[in-house]
């Protein structure tokens, strides 16, 4: 046995004895437990799960396998009692899932290591005796940022006391407290998991605000306090690194229940949350520094810190740098007086000031630039707006209508209007300025155009806040492009050549430092186009934008919309900033954390410090060694031209198959996701009652395929590629570009993660079915193509063998949800069928609702 497997065996062992092993022990306590009105359900579930298995290995359907259960243990049951215990058992199977997290969140420290020779502390301990190598890293850490944007994407099953109980249970576990544990199973088993209505925007943002208030807000710190002892050491001054974004309350893309003063009220909850973590902090620093020559200051700030925490009347105001002076002084006063005594809890606090300031997180304000245009239109039909325009301005060509921006500041009152949509956008616009009084600058100072399309979507927004209360001298606003589709991606550099050349546009980022952000989103991108030709879309996109970028000395930073799964940009991220080449810009890494990514990445302090840290080192590794990417070579760009090229006409083509909706629609859960009470916003863009694909959210089109352990969206079409390239005589270029690029192999890497949560013998029956049967032997056949060319291209004897804890993991969650998917696909079965009454159609309903959320809790990454 060589090395690389002693090191798989071992984790795979670890993983068994720490975690697998551990959750059977308390859930077998779990099962016992006496939860009112569910007597025999814990005794009945074990045999249920056995049952699943055998039937899913006989390739029965699930009507089959959960009848013939009752048959068995149940003959007596009526319809009513079947739901019933159905419901009982989604119930148990929910709970489960939060042991297993629980569990392997316990295990986390023993089954992650990082990489130290890629740390910051690494390069600069070599750079003693390399000063070229030295200077490069000063540079860099000069330059490079890390932001985390957690955005309100409705795939956190998980409220606040859940989550609670979960942080709790997860110190338990640590120190195998069994009392402590019972307990918490028993409060898990009584507490409600959703909430009977749909959240609204603000809702979310509390929601949300729970692992700011309760991770965040350490872990950050805590990452920041080790590149500030580092750069110390070192005799650097240190940086602020790391930034958190916001969205919820700020992003109205598609959901027009967010207003103008849900973004006010979600900035006042952050300050306020805010500060009442500083407060926390400053009570546990007050009862140590007891010593003369403080008192008043110390006094000072407790009431500073009170009343802007817990008074509504105080007027809010940017005090943080007030704050830290004050902070200061009570450290001078310990340096000089006291030996320094607790100085490192007075640094911490300070340290946390400079970070987060009075905002905690920069609250970005997102929309679409089809509404922005609707505005625009509308504030030009405005006196005295209406005179620098002509009536045709919408007819004109992009050229025309951009020389005729104006771009004068002017105050307008426009007439009233019932336009929902017009009416937040002006308010909004004309509120970011108090936003920014209050709470500091970068409380708010992103607006993002989703669907950009062309520069003038960009410059017309200017106009609308030069029309709305703000002075071009005074215009503290970063404008960013979001570009999404493929056809989008394709044109981006050119759209920027055009803002960069453009003076207004030039001035206006000469204020801002010549720094331009630009979203690159990988959703709609993979739904538009399929997994492979999404990520060459992005790679190429990148390199283009990055070169015109440089050729107008902009600073370019890539902000990445990732969701959690593979086929949304998810998986390994941080390989895939480590894998940069210098023709790509990669000292501001920004990217959006949502869903179960949250929960599952930085649900708890010791996981978020992992994969901050992890993000950190990728981007400084990667800005170390800025290599050539050998994707850029002649052969190996054709290569993957290609490649995507044939991806996207068989993703294509299953995409306008005349079953590809039907499909979807009967045997995955996808209408009824409007129905599950977890998110202010709609499932579907367009509010009209057809399901149409185009409107669909790229989050409702992978969730629902990863319902049914399809998972079509994360590999469909790179099976069919890759034997495209074997059969053409292709396979050694293919190989060979596979072990030289590390964005390849990711890439690679990543589709086999999505595979692996893919089971296509769950609906194995439906080969036969005679309207889809066809259909279904379709995407199993890309499947299988897939997972073989895979294999043969990794060198692997099976999925993730090079990720044995994931791997293992993956499994483990896989086999407590089975029943929940079997369970759904009951459901959807009696769905549709004819003859149900309408109370039986209700519960079926229900009965498929509610195993959504085990399904996607259990994927982590799924949704």
């Amino acid at each position: 046995m060589n090395p690389k497997q002693k090191a798989t065996g071992h984790k795979e062992s670890t993983f068994n004895s720490e975690v697998v092993s551990r959750f059977e022990l308390y859930n077998s306590l779990f099962l016992t437990l006496p939860f009112y009105k569910i007597k025999d359900t814990g005794t009945l579930l074990p045999l249920f799960i056995k049952h699943c298995e055998e039937g899913v290995k006989a390739r029965e359907t699930s009507v089959q396998i959960i009848d013939s259960f009752f048959n068995k243990y149940a003959q007596d049951f009526s319809n009513k009692e079947v739901i019933d215990l159905l419901f009982r058992f989604i119930q148990y199977i929910e709970r489960q899932v939060v042991l297993f997290d629980a569990v392997e969140d316990a295990s986390f420290n023993k089954l992650n290591t990082m990489d130290d020779q890629s740390s910051l502390h690494s390069y600069l301990s070599k750079g003693v005796d390399n000063e070229a190598l030295g200077n490069k890293v000063k540079h860099l850490i000069e330059d490079f940022s890390l932001r985390l944007v957690l955005t309100a994407h409705p795939t956190q099953f998980y409220p606040g006391s859940v989550l609670s109980i979960i942080t709790d249970l997860t110190a338990a576990l640590k120190s195998n407290d069994i009392l402590s544990i019972n307990e918490l199973l028993q409060q898990l088993g009584k507490t409600p998991f959703f909430s009977k209505k749909s959240p609204s925007p603000v809702d979310e943002a509390f929601s949300l605000a729970w692992y700011l208030e309760n991770v965040f807000y350490f872990a950050a710190a805590q990452i920041q306090e080790d590149v500030d002892n580092t750069m110390n050491e070192f005799k650097l001054e240190s940086k602020k690194i790391i930034e958190l974004g916001f969205w919820p309350g700020g992003d109205r893309d598609g959901n027009p229940n967010v207003h103008a003063e849900d973004t006010l009220q979600v900035a006042k909850m952050l300050r306020q949350i805010l500060f009442r973590c500083y407060y926390r902090d400053f009570r546990n620093l007050k009862r140590r520094i007891t010593f003369r020559g403080v008192e008043d200051t110390i006094a000072l700030v407790q009431e500073v810190l009170y009343k802007n925490a817990f008074d509504t009347n105080t007027a809010p105001e940017n005090i943080s740098e007030t704050l830290v002076a004050h902070l200061e002084n009570i450290k001078t006063t310990l340096l000089e007086d006291h030996d320094s005594l607790f100085v490192g809890m007075v640094d911490d606090l300070i340290r946390k000031v400079n970070l987060y300031g009075c905002h905690f997180a920069s609250l970005d304000i997102r929309q679409d630039s089809r509404v922005l245009r609707n505005v625009h239109n509308f504030c030009r039909q405005s006196r005295p707006i209406i005179s620098m325009y002509p009536e045709n301005y919408n007819d004109l060509s992009e050229a025309e209508k951009i020389s005729l921006l104006t771009f004068k500041s002017a105050k307008v009152i426009y007439p009233e209007t019932d336009d929902e949509l017009i009416k937040d956008a002006l308010e909004t616009i004309s509120e970011i300025k108090a936003v920014q009084q209050n709470n500091g600058e970068l409380a708010v100072h992103r607006f993002i155009i989703s669907n950009c399309q062309q520069a003038s979507d960009i410059l017309q927004l200017i106009e609308l806040f030069l029309w709305n209360g703000w002075e071009e001298d005074n215009l503290s606003i970063d404008f960013v492009p979001l570009f999404e589709t493929v056809n989008d991606l394709e044109g981006a550099d050119e759209i920027m050549s055009t803002l960069y050349s453009h003076p207004f546009y030039k001035k206006h980022l000469e204020k801002r430092g010549n720094k331009q952000d630009i979203m690159l989103g990988f959703s709609d991108s993979t739904k538009d186009g399929g997994y492979l030709m999404a990520n060459w879309s992005i790679f190429n996109a990148k390199v283009a934008l990055t070169a015109v970028s440089d050729e107008h000395n902009i600073r370019l930073a890539f902000f990445d919309g990732r969701g959690g799964p593979p086929a949304r940009g998810g998986g390994k991220t941080h390989r895939f900033y480590a894998s940069m080449g210098k023709e790509i810009a990669n000292k501001n890494i920004q990217l959006t954390i949502q869903g179960q990514t949250i929960s599952s990445q930085y649900g708890s302090i010791d996981s978020a410090e992992f994969n901050m840290a992890q993000l950190i080192n990728a981007g400084i590794s990667s800005g170390i060694r800025e290599k050539h990417n050998v994707l850029l070579d002649e052969v190996n760009k054709t290569l993957l031209d290609k490649m995507a090229d044939d991806s996207y006409v068989s993703f294509l083509a299953l995409r306008q198959h005349p079953q590809f909706m039907s499909y979807l629609l009967k045997f995955s859960p996808l209408s009824l996701l409007s129905k599950i009470n977890i998110s202010s916003r709609p499932v579907k863009r367009n509010s009209g009652e057809r399901m149409k694909l185009e409107d669909l959210r790229a989050i409702a089109f992978v969730t629902s395929w990863g319902q049914l352990k399809q998972n079509v969206p994360g590999f469909y079409g790179v099976g069919t590629a890759l034997k495209n390239q074997e059969d053409a005589g292709n396979w050694d270029k293919v190989q060979k570009t596979y072990h030289e690029s590390g964005y390849f192999k990711t890439i690679i890497d990543n589709c086999m993660m999505s595979m692996s949560k893919s089971d296509f013998t769950i609906t194995a029956h439906l080969a036969n079915d005679e309207e889809f049967g066809d259909f279904w032997k379709m995407l199993h056949d890309e499947y299988e193509l897939s997972k073989a060319m895979l294999l043969k291209l990794s060198g692997l004897a099976y999925l993730m063998e090079n990720y044995p804890v994931e791997r293992s993991s993956i499994a483990m969650r896989e086999k407590i949800i089975l029943p929940l998917v079997l369970i759904q696909h009951y459901a959807l079965r009696h769905i549709n069928e004819q003859d149900n009454t309408e109370q039986e159609l209700e519960s079926y309903e229900k009965l498929a609702i509610r195993t959504v959320y085990g399904i996607v809790n259990a994927g982590r990454n799924s949704a």
